[in-house]
């Protein structure tokens, strides 16, 4: 009898936590599969004391008997997975029996990193805040037709196709000043390419049928959040991938119609790293102190990240785009101690509230904020504050899901699951 691919997904700007769910709750899937992305997402997993930051490579490595497969809508940077097959190495984690890689992945080039870093440093005051991995102009060659796959590296004529790809390359930034020097990475890249040859390479569409078919779950996997996506985010303020449900499906090659459940991963609060819009952000006292409680800083790029409240319109929006049936949330002991919490309802636009979020909240949308009791830190295992219970029970009712999941510290022991009802 055929299974069913759960989807586990950010709603909201990522960071979210995702890492860590995938990790709790990883015995339960045979497979694991990132569906799009690259090494500009940081999983990030706590456990047994040690702290292990994922780019690549899906969650559920860890999990000794269960396959991660890094599916054809990821793109792959092959100096960040080796050196992130090597940190696993270090850290006890031998790889090879647990990780697949599709076939059509798209590579990135050193070339790709030194278009992005020179496209981002000519916007001036408009940068969307890219990571500076090469993402965004590996995903333009992979629309544009002419990137360069996982799968290219088994033909013989991949040194043409590679020399034909970074001559592109060079006449775009030929136009740009002060071009970082892609040909230092090359070798390194080439070094890398060898290795990741050696690597199980699967045709990911086929090998995830047949998994199904068997009646093997699949998690898929996602990263960055919905409010990225390139066409339901807050664009341009976005990433290059789409990174709703629907993603998962041509991110993996499987029909909608396998789709199960879909697992919104949400912070108690929110945050956001880099430039867009962020309507319930805190400029102030509070703010830092959540950035800091939190520790909220990028795991890729270590920047710091902007903190505000929980923004109801933004992730009843998400729960709509994404079809998610149950909500996990992080970090409630961030906002632990606080006598009072607020969380958004409701935007004003112009003049009118609503609770749907608007084309553009770029500028001229006000949160309206909401007081709520605030909850001391939890003791127990098996039962949360009644303060955050009816903190939870306000979300529940506002996005019509549950929230099945609450996380109460980093490790993955601080974790409580949740047999909640919606309220109605």
């Amino acid at each position: 009898m055929s299974a069913r691919m759960d989807v586990l997904l950010g709603a909201q700007w990522g960071d979210e936590g995702k890492g860590k769910v995938v990790d709790v709750i990883a015995p339960e899937y045979p497979v694991i599969a990132r569906f799009q992305g690259g090494p500009n997402a940081g999983h990030t997993l706590i456990f047994e004391g040690r702290k292990h930051v994922l780019h690549t490579i899906p969650s559920g490595v860890f999990r000794e008997g269960t396959l991660n497969l890094v599916g054809n809508g990821v793109v792959i940077d092959p100096i960040v997975l080796m050196k992130e097959i090597d940190g696993l190495k270090a850290a006890g984690v031998d790889v090879r029996d647990r990780l697949l890689i599709s076939r059509r992945a798209h590579l990135i080039l050193p070339t790709h990193r030194a278009l992005d870093a020179a496209s981002e440093a000519e916007k001036g005051k408009s940068k969307i805040g890219s990571t500076l991995k090469g993402i965004g102009p590996t995903y333009m060659d992979k629309t544009g037709r002419n990137g360069l796959r996982v799968g290219d590296l088994e033909r013989n004529d991949l040194g043409e196709r590679y020399g034909q790809l970074v001559r592109k390359h060079e006449r775009l930034l030929a136009n740009h000043e002060n071009v970082p020097d892609h040909r230092a990475m090359e070798q390194e890249w080439m070094d890398a390419v060898a290795r990741l040859r050696e690597l199980r390479l699967v045709d990911s569409e086929h090998f995830l049928e047949d998994t199904l078919r068997s009646g093997q779950r699949v998690l898929a996997e996602g990263a960055q959040g919905t409010l990225l996506d390139i066409d339901f985010g807050t664009y341009p303020f976005v990433t290059s991938s789409s990174t709703i449900s629907a993603g998962a499906c041509t991110g993996l090659g499987v029909p909608p119609n396998r789709i199960g459940k879909v697992v919104g991963i949400f912070k108690a609060y929110c945050t956001r790293v880099g430039s867009g819009p962020f309507p319930t952000e805190l400029h102030d006292a509070l703010g830092e102190q959540i950035r800091q409680v939190g520790h909220e800083f990028g795991s890729t790029t270590g920047r710091a990240r902007r903190c505000g409240w929980l923004d109801l319109p933004a992730l009843r929006y998400a729960v709509t785009i994404n079809g998610i049936t149950e909500l996990a949330m992080m970090k409630a002991d961030v906002l632990a101690g606080m006598d009072q919490v607020m969380l958004c309802s409701a935007y004003r636009v112009d003049g009118r509230t609503t609770e749907r979020m608007p084309y553009d909240i770029t500028g001229g949308v006000e949160p309206v904020l909401e007081p709520m009791e605030g909850w001391p830190a939890s003791t127990a295992n098996d039962q949360l504050p009644a303060a955050l219970e009816r903190y939870i029970a306000r979300i529940e009712a506002a996005v019509g899901v549950p929230v099945t999941l609450v996380s109460l510290g980093p490790d993955r022991a601080q974790t409580m699951l949740r047999d909640a009802s919606v309220a109605q």
